[in-house]
């Protein structure tokens, strides 16, 4: 919200200069981010009339202009501008920066001759001076402009700008009306801005509102003004104040409509009278229903978004944009200004679905004051009675009072308040903070009973009026104490290990921590997992963040192209976060599961001259299993097997369910071509995810004494055919050993000459050895014996000599 600071000062007293200002609303709880002047320096630049404006003998699109500056500038004489603009004319104030004049972008003014003819300066237009991204011509001012002023002063351009966060819970704050409250709650003054305006009715023509959705529009105000001329001329005055809240100026009807939403905070809408058809009706849209909205864009809406609607269909979508086909322009000359009040949840989120957010939207999703309206209207009225010389009408209200907000008392505790503010405020402390906040305060024997007031939608339960006293007091009046509590350690179970160990052997291996939302794009997560539901939420942040993840893959890759577009070639990232499965897609019921999740893409190792070129390769599936292998090396568990599988996300023949116990507990593979493709990734990245709590639970270690004796090893190369998994070959081995094997080694995979097609040869390194005595070699050799006859007989093996 950007608030310039002559304005505020308009509504309330201010003590403090800007900066001041600033920092006091920050401890409040509106961050200051940007503090500047209304519009960049400039210099020797000052209010001129023309006086007279010639064709240029040489030039068609140019004008010889004489130019009266005032008294100061050229001993009063006229100046002669050579200037292009095709509004320039006799007896118009503009802007006009003299020789020596320095404007915005180091632009400086010096004697120029064009095609033949001097020009002794240069007629500014808004853009060149920095008050607008565009303009069409020189800068137009007021007939009354004094001719001679410096045009800083003259508007005031050095008027600071506070450009404030407001937080999601004060849409009350969004306004000059609400930070003006603010001040006068920390300074004790009072408001002393414009005062209601009563309006007398200049004609007795009203329009018909129906509230068939009496619930999310119960109160609906409306006046009619006719003989508008919206072709007239928005005051400098206005104009400059829109300029600096960040509001585009369009015409003198929509321009009022915005200017009295910026001061009072409450959204406005003016109709072209003569458009609309038959009498007007809230209500929600039917199945199929579109509208055409003021950007142009026409959207089919949802039955839960509710529109304003004459005869012929939706004319505007409640709280949140206006529809063309009855929209105000030149021409129109009949208004039917609105000022309604929308309760939150009838806007929250629905101009989301089609990406928009408007000003309007943002207002009405935190709540506006439901007693602003007729205020509101008045203000409107008057201001388009003054600017557009329209009659007015009576203001007409239509409304449902039992669907109108009302604030509850809420209890405050003395107790309760030191106990969180850790120091004692004294009783007529918080009494006149809470009335400063035009709250309703009554004295209990506990304490307080306060009633918010009707803007206050974020007051509800007694903490919110602790941290009202809190923020108003000061926090820097607050003490800093240390607290005294008991120590309580939560409890670690040996089955389970510590966080910090798991990822630090990811850290170890390369990989980078990511942090990404929980809720993902719908259309990213429908490619990845087509069979998967995913819970869509009621109000997201954007659209491309409307539905809460199936796992952790949607926002890694996410972040892993973010990694690629940036030129990060080699990207290790990984997560560990909830994801969400939904169990009944019917009634939405959702299993939330703890999962780690990681993605490699790019490079095997960092780029150095001690790598071998083929360490330089892509990173592979091989490679992020071994990742693996070492994470669940760090648990102790040696029951891990990796099988064939098929993920609609994955590529096919490179995807692996990882099993422990026999028990699904992740994925690994790469990521499908077509998907690598479209995403546009450089590599195609490896993924893999695991269920933590399954996947990475510790086995305790046991005693097991070493054996004394030696080791015997004995090489066997093994011929199987390409469907036998080296997991279930060493299975057998291990079945048909005894005992006494004590390791097996996969040191060769060999296919080629001397291998039929179809099938691989293994080379097993098979290392024996007993715990009381020293193995012989008869005793190896009927071990190898009944390993061969085993794998011939259950694998169809063959030794390869």
């Amino acid at each position: 919200m950007r608030i310039p600071y002559s304005w505020l000062a308009d509504w309330v007293r201010m003590p403090w200069a800007a900066p001041e200002l600033g920092s006091r609303l920050t401890m409040a709880g509106f961050e200051l981010e940007v503090l500047e002047a209304a519009a960049p320096p400039f210099s020797q630049v000052f209010v001129a009339e023309i006086l007279s404006a010639q064709r240029h003998p040489q030039a068609d699109r140019l004008q010889v202009c004489k130019v009266n500056a005032g008294p100061a500038i050229n001993n009063g004489e006229p100046l002669q501008i050579v200037c292009g603009a095709a509004n320039a004319r006799a007896g118009l104030k503009s802007a006009l920066a003299i020789i020596g004049a320095q404007l915005p972008g180091n632009l400086n003014i010096e004697a120029a001759k064009l095609r033949g003819v001097d020009s002794q300066g240069m007629l500014a237009s808004a853009k060149e001076l920095g008050l607008a991204e565009a303009a069409t011509g020189i800068l137009e001012l007021p007939a009354d402009a004094p001719v001679g002023t410096d045009l800083r002063a003259y508007l005031t351009l050095d008027d600071p700008i506070l450009e404030l966060n407001i937080t999601p819970n004060r849409g009350d704050a969004m306004s000059i009306l609400g930070i003006a409250r603010e001040v006068a709650a920390l300074t004790n003054a009072s408001i002393t801005g414009p005062a209601a305006e009563k309006i007398a009715e200049e004609h007795p023509d009203t329009f018909a509102v129906h509230l068939d959705a009496p619930d999310a529009c119960p109160a609906f105000f409306g006046c009619v003004v006719h003989g508008v001329n919206n072709k007239a001329a928005t005051p400098v005055w206005m104009k400059e104040r829109l300029r600096r809240a960040g509001v585009r100026q369009i015409s003198p009807v929509v321009d009022i409509t915005n200017y009295v939403m910026l001061e009072l905070g409450q959204p406005m809408h003016a109709y072209d009278l003569k458009k609309l058809r038959g009498d007007i009706h809230v209500r929600l849209a039917t199945i199929g229903e579109s509208i055409t909205l003021l950007d142009g864009k026409t959207v089919k809406v949802d039955p839960d978004v509710l529109l304003i609607a004459d005869r012929d269909g939706p004319v505007s979508m409640a709280g949140v944009m206006g529809g063309e086909r009855t929209a105000v322009n030149d021409q129109t000359t009949d208004v039917f200004l609105e000022g309604a009040y929308f309760g939150p949840q009838a806007v929250i989120g629905r101009g989301r679905r089609w990406g928009l957010v408007t000003d309007a939207s943002q207002r009405f999703e935190r709540g506006v004051d439901p007693s602003l309206q007729r205020r509101a209207m008045e203000r409107a009225a008057s201001l388009v009675r003054t600017i557009t010389g329209g009659t007015i009408g009576t203001i007409t209200v239509t409304q449902a009072p039992e669907h109108l907000p009302r604030r509850t008392p809420v209890p405050l505790r003395r107790s309760r308040l030191q106990q969180l503010l850790g120091v004692t405020v004294a009783d007529d402390r918080v009494v006149s903070t809470l009335t400063a906040l035009q709250m309703k305060v009554e004295a209990t024997p506990e304490g307080w009973r306060a009633t918010p007031p009707p803007h206050r939608f974020d007051v509800a339960i007694e903490a919110d009026l602790i941290e009202e006293v809190a923020r108003i007091v000061g926090f820097d009046a607050i003490p800093e104490e240390e607290t005294v509590a008991p120590q309580r350690f939560p409890s670690s179970p040996e089955e389970r290990p510590g966080e910090r160990t798991i990822l630090d052997v990811l850290v170890g291996r390369g990989y980078e921590e990511a942090i990404t939302f929980a809720f993902v794009d719908p259309e990213l997560q429908r490619r990845l997992f087509p069979e998967r539901a995913g819970l869509p939420l009621a109000n997201p942040i954007a659209s491309d963040l409307s539905v809460m993840r199936v796992s952790l893959w949607p926002g890694l890759l996410r972040a892993a192209l973010e990694n690629q577009r940036r030129q990060q070639d080699r990207v290790r990232l990984f997560e560990h976060g909830a994801k969400f499965i939904v169990t009944d897609r019917t009634t939405g019921a959702t299993r939330e599961v703890d999962a780690l999740a990681g993605v490699a893409a790019g490079a095997r190792l960092p780029e150095q001259w001690g790598v071998p070129r083929d360490l330089r390769a892509p990173a592979d599936f091989f490679d992020v299993k071994g990742d693996l292998e070492a994470l669940f090396a760090a648990t102790g568990a040696t029951d891990i097997l990796y099988e064939p599988g098929e993920l609609a996300c994955l590529h096919p023949g490179r995807t692996a369910r990882i099993l422990r116990g026999g028990q699904e507990i992740g994925w690994l593979g790469e990521l499908h071509p077509l998907l690598v493709r479209e995403l546009d990734f450089t590599y195609a990245p490896v993924l893999f995810e695991i269920d933590t709590a399954a996947a990475l639970a510790v086995v305790k270690p046991r005693y097991r004494e070493i054996s004394r004796f030696p080791q015997v090893r004995r090489d066997i190369a093994v011929v199987v055919d390409e469907g036998v998994s080296l997991s279930a070959l060493a299975e057998r081995v291990t079945l048909s050993a005894s005992s006494l094997l004590q390791n097996i080694r996969i040191f060769d995979l060999y296919r080629g000459p001397g291998v039929e097609a179809g099938r691989k040869s293994v080379a097993l390194g098979l290392i024996f050895q007993d715990i009381s005595r020293t193995l012989t070699d008869d005793d190896v050799e009927r071990l190898i014996a009944s390993v061969v006859a085993d794998l011939r007989a259950k694998l169809n093996a063959k030794i390869r000599e």
